[in-house]
């Protein structure tokens, strides 16, 4: 049984995936980032960590390796302890234990254990296919305007000139007596046309804002939003009941303490799960289940679960 290959499996679909008895390995999703002293560009990511607190068998783990290795889900487990014995083993002699494609755990000085994520593996699925690059700088050239050309200046002989005037003068007083007459004419039947278009069309944007204002043909109907439920993957479990009476007892006690209880589907044994609640993140659900456990239940566990 190759259980790293199982682990690496689970993290691409999975936030948290708990190695019972061990710990739990568990993805942050960060976004885009850009490196400025090397122009480095590296896509949106998962950065794997370690919590070796979270050791309760949640079954996610064993479920897979049941399924993929077609054996019995308890021959799984017994598999996994094996496998977990033989690396604490390692790390109490001191050595290294190297997980392919996830990372490294070693004890440190202050007998502490220290995890190394690799960066081999991209476990974002939405990045499939998608590697850090190097950019080349960009470089800016600010371009000057050209000077405008100066205009050329032609430049006429007294004689050429002298000419021109004439024929210009003898022009002006062939037709000087006849365009003021029509001229003014043409321009005051321009601007009594003009008076006429523009009063027709005032009249016309008048009645268009009147009826804007009082009559509303076409309402605006009414639109609903719909927001999606937040998916809950973390669930404190308050106990296991065999009879549905009982479980709907418990649910009931814990409702009026205040509590969002619930039960939900038998498990693999039948047995009725009730819940103290569910919650979005492992943050959350960590810290109501510190609280549970020193006010009210100290054997309740955290199940991390899709429902």
């Amino acid at each position: 049984m190759n259980l790293e290959l199982s682990l690496s499996q689970l993290l691409f679909r999975y936030q948290c995936v708990t190695v019972p008895g061990f710990g739990a390995f568990l993805t942050e999703t960060i976004s885009a980032q850009w490196e400025e002293s090397t122009n480095s560009f590296y896509p949106p990511s998962k950065i794997v960590s370690f919590n070796s607190y979270i050791k309760t068998n949640d079954g996610l783990l064993a479920t897979h390796i049941a399924q993929s290795s077609k054996i019995s889900y308890d021959s799984a487990v017994q598999l996994i302890e094996i496998e977990v014995f033989s690396w604490k083993n390692k790390l109490q002699n001191n050595e290294t234990l190297t997980l392919k494609t996830i990372g490294d755990l070693v004890i440190n000085q202050e007998h502490n254990l220290v995890f190394t994520p690799s960066q081999k593996v991209n476990y974002n699925t939405q990045s499939f296919g998608l590697t850090s690059f190097v950019s080349p700088v960009v470089k800016r050239t600010v371009f000057s305007p050209e000077p405008e050309e100066t205009a050329k200046v032609i430049e006429f002989s007294s004689k050429k000139s002298n000419a021109l005037l004439k024929y210009a003068a003898v022009f002006i007083l062939t037709t000087g007596t006849i365009l003021p007459i029509g001229y003014t004419l043409y321009q005051d039947k321009i601007k009594a046309d003009t008076l006429v278009v523009e009063q027709a069309v005032q009249r016309k944007i008048e009645r268009k804002i009147q009826q804007a204002t009082f009559e509303i043909s076409n309402p605006i109907p009414d639109v609903t939003i719909v927001v999606p439920n937040e998916k809950k993957y973390y669930h404190i479990v308050a106990g296991a009941f065999k009879e549905v009476s009982n479980a709907e007892n418990a649910v009931k006690e814990l409702v009026e303490k205040g509590f969002e209880a619930r039960k939900i589907e038998p498990n693999k044994h039948g047995l009725i799960p009730v819940l103290y609640g569910s919650f979005a993140t492992y943050q959350e659900a960590k810290k109501a289940l510190t609280t549970i456990q020193k006010t009210e239940n100290a054997d309740a566990w955290l199940l991390i679960q899709e429902f």
